[in-house]
């Protein structure tokens, strides 16, 4: 599919929606040392301290790699493929952004090399540069600074008002040569803007060697050496370290790094990252960023919102009674692989008063041939999956560990165990039903098998050819056809939800009356009534199986409402939870385009 970036620029100039006369203020927020630092979780921190004092904040992540999107990479390289309302294929830290901000972001929102170099290149195809040597500088770095103007005006609110502050993650590290276009790109944004208008902010690292635990401050000395020298001079330093900084050390990074004293801040290591905006609070980084920006002060906005926050963190760190949770995937081996559903179970257990352990299961390692090849690993997985509360299957992509999955759903559906799976847990749970209850021992997906039963097919509508973006991405409405149904409950009894998605594969329309006689009730569908979106089993406690992705809207304050149902039904509380929503009456904002779970009724006295 081609992306359609060419014309992008123009049409937002000539358009009336942009207010050129409020000043943008503008966040740079850059990493040194190593990458990985936690800019992601400063960034989304610093705004959460800004829209606590009432200011509008958007946030933009630069990646500097050539890909158009992270849409095509394996979670291995870059953690999960964040997915968006307009259907982006972004970086993982803009759900961050999200969950943390409380925002809608939109594709702009995540800035490639290859999204800027195929924009210059299809301006120049035109002969938009007259005959003109299209080089770095100007064009690449002229280029970057109009995408991060027209972006930051862009609402990210329901209410449509435009930001006030648009906080920018310089993905990587400083030295990068990756990075070096954008780096020089903001060296000259920063007169562009004035300097009143625009800020940076370098996370770096302080190790600490085992030998002495010593804080060793010149890793970052240089780091800010070598940002000065490209021509961006910090504004604050945040400083990464297992253990707080002494006083001296902080002394040291203000003479060397020309910054002052107060305006060198600890990061340490946190029990909870829901704690990272308090202690930027405590350091007077609002102060800092006030007096900096020249911010005018607002008067009109919730003031309660940290103490909301303050209280999630109270519950995060209280002891509470322990729900385990058996996550059953291919990319184990690496937590950001599946860092929205991890967030999102959190936030669910967070909410129920249950202190989350996860218990990550290697799917293969469930199956037949491990127990030949390694019985130890085997019974160690099946060990771990069998002692769980409760049972989930994320989303994935390929045939490797697929027949562990199905094993462990079989296990969770002839167990009663809860169950949640999302997106090719649906389409696994839809085949190991059809190969045990309707008794089709060959069926399987069309993307792992050409079989006689194929029970999961796929959308003619996207077999393009093509990798990149070319799935049923982003925002979809699906409607309840039922209200006999578990999840409709959960939502708050609304008629219809709009959830996101990202696959490429659906259940065969052609099966669903044989499911459906045999107990596998099809909850919700699209809008065609085509597509299935909600299955659950009848007569289990909960064996529920979405085909989009939940976690990708799910907040901590306003948790996801199958992740919900999980916790619940893994505590043993989901009965006496419905019996409650079942008194209740449906929400009068029903239906809710992004509801939040039990909208019409507070479950804190429940727990």
């Amino acid at each position: 599919m081609i992306l359609k970036v060419a014309l992008f620029l123009e049409e937002i100039v000539s358009s009336s929606v942009i207010n050129t006369n409020t000043a943008m203020k503008y966040i740079l927020v850059t990493g040194g040392v190593i990458s990985g630092i936690g800019k992601g979780i400063i960034s989304s921190s610093i705004g959460t301290i800004l829209i606590s004092h009432g200011f509008r904040v958007t946030s933009i992540k630069i990646d500097p790699y050539i890909n158009i999107d992270a849409g095509t990479f394996s979670p291995y390289e870059h953690g999960e493929v964040f997915v968006l309302d307009d259907g982006g294929e972004v970086d993982l830290d803009l759900g961050n952004y999200e969950r943390f901000l409380g925002i809608t972001l939109h594709r702009d929102n995540n800035i490639t090399t290859g999204k800027i170099y195929q924009y210059v290149i299809e301006k120049e195809r035109r002969g938009d540069y007259l005959g003109k040597t299209v080089q770095v500088v100007p064009h690449i770095t002229d280029a970057i600074q109009e995408w991060v103007e027209r972006v930051a005006r862009i609402s990210v609110d329901n209410d449509t008002a435009e930001p006030d502050i648009c906080i920018i993650e310089l993905g990587g590290t400083i030295g990068d040569i990756e990075s070096m276009s954008f780096v020089e790109a903001f060296r000259q944004f920063q007169f562009r803007v004035k300097r009143e208008n625009f800020c940076v902010v370098h996370v770096s690292l302080v190790p600490q060697p085992n030998s002495t635990e010593e804080h060793k401050t010149k890793p970052t000395q240089h780091s800010v050496k070598e940002l000065r020298g490209y021509g961006l001079s910090p504004d604050l330093i945040i400083c990464r370290s297992t253990t707080p900084m002494p006083l001296s050390a902080k002394e040291k990074i203000s003479m060397f790094c020309q910054v002052e004293k107060d305006h060198v801040i600890c990061m340490p290591d946190v029990k909870t990252l829901y704690r990272v905006p308090l202690i930027l609070e405590e350091n007077s980084v609002f102060d800092f960023l006030s007096t900096r920006l020249s911010l005018t002060e607002k008067t009109n906005y919730d003031q309660s919102f940290m103490i909301k926050w303050r209280d999630l963190i109270e519950r995060s760190e209280r002891h509470l009674d322990e729900v385990v949770i058996a996550l059953v995937g291919k990319y184990t081996a690496l937590e950001d692989a599946y860092a929205s559903v991890l967030k999102a179970l959190n936030h669910a257990a967070l909410f129920c008063h249950r202190q989350l352990k996860i218990r990550f299961v290697h799917a293969t390692d469930l199956e037949a041939n491990t127990k030949k090849d390694d019985p130890v690993k085997f019974h160690e997985a099946w060990q771990n999956l069998c002692s769980a509360h409760g049972v989930l299957v994320p989303g994935g992509f390929g045939s490797r560990g697929v027949e562990g999955k199905i094993a462990a759903i079989e296990w969770a559906r002839t167990k009663s165990k809860p169950f949640l799976g999302i997106c090719l847990g649906l389409q696994c749970a839809v085949i190991e039903f059809a190969r045990h209850v309707l008794q089709y021992k060959d069926a399987h997906s069309a993307e792992f098998d050409k079989t006689e039963h194929q029970v999961v097919i796929e959308m003619p509508e996207h077999n393009t050819g093509h990798m990149g973006g070319t799935m049923r991405l982003g925002r979809r409405t699906t409607h309840f056809v039922t209200d006999d149904s578990i999840v409709k409950k959960l939502y708050g009894n609304v008629d219809s939800i709009d959830e996101r998605h990202r696959h490429r594969y659906e259940v065969n329309p052609k099966y669903i009356e044989e499911f459906e006689k045999a107990g596998m009730k099809f909850v919700g569908k699209s809008d065609d009534n085509e597509r299935m979106e909600i299955l659950e089993l009848e007569n289990h406690p909960y064996f529920v199986a979405v085909q989009y992705h939940p976690e990708y809207i799910s907040r901590p304050l306003k948790p996801s409402a199958p992740y919900l149902g999980l916790i619940w039904a893994a505590s043993g509380e989901l009965k006496n939870v419905l019996t409650h929503v079942d008194k209740a009456e449906p929400s009068p904002d029903a239906p809710l385009k992004s509801p939040g779970p039990f909208s019409h009724v507070n479950l804190f006295r429940h727990a």
